[in-house]
């Protein structure tokens, strides 16, 4: 995610939106409150259908524009709820936000199609040395691990199901993984323990 973020005010004017968003190279920009909570979101496209819009003072501001309530995602949300976020509701960029609502960053579509466009090496070496390695406590050839286009294939067998889980769960959560398909087998049904 971008953390230095142009945002507005519910009383921006249209006329500095639109500004800012030809300086700043941008096609939108979340509006927030007086404790920087994201209230809505203005885009080009808001800002091109309401420019005829006509106010009893004159000034069309971003309350009147916005598109709210804004949809945002936590910073501890995955990647992936990111992505299929942007993707069901047709947008390009999403607010994040904390704990709570209030802004700190801005995740667009470009930012994600680069972290999905990582390559498939670089993923398998992170679960192999992350997950494999130091959270299952194995060594490397324990688990096949095989990554196509993002798609990772995990191969073993290992002492759980819990430890199964474990590997999936995390397989998932790795940077660029699209889908986890797990062909692993365990020999006991007791949960995986990390022993110290």
């Amino acid at each position: 995610m971008t953390d230095d973020v142009v945002s507005a005010r519910s009383g921006t004017p249209a006329d500095d939106m639109a500004r800012w968003l030809v300086e700043y190279e941008i096609n939108g920009l979340p509006v927030v409150d007086a404790e920087d909570r994201v209230i809505g979101v203005v885009s080009a496209t808001d800002l091109r259908r309401h420019r005829r819009t006509t106010t009893t003072d004159g000034v069309l501001t971003a309350d009147a524009v916005m598109s709210a309530p804004a949809r945002t995602v936590r910073a501890d949300d995955s990647v992936v709820r990111a992505a299929r976020l942007m993707s069901t509701s047709g947008i390009e960029r999403l607010p994040v936000v904390d704990e709570e609502a209030r802004l700190v960053g801005m995740v667009t579509r470009r930012d994600l199609l680069q972290i999905f466009a990582r390559p498939d090496a670089d993923i398998r070496d992170e679960i192999v040395d992350e997950i494999v390695v130091r959270a299952l406590w194995l060594s490397p050839q324990s688990v096949d691990v095989v990554v196509s286009q993002g798609m990772v294939t995990l191969s073993g067998r290992l002492e759980s199901s819990g430890a199964v889980a474990i590997a999936v769960r995390m397989a998932q959560q790795v940077d660029g993984v699209t889908a986890v398909v797990s062909r692993l087998t365990h020999r006991h049904e007791a949960p995986y323990r990390q022993w110290a």
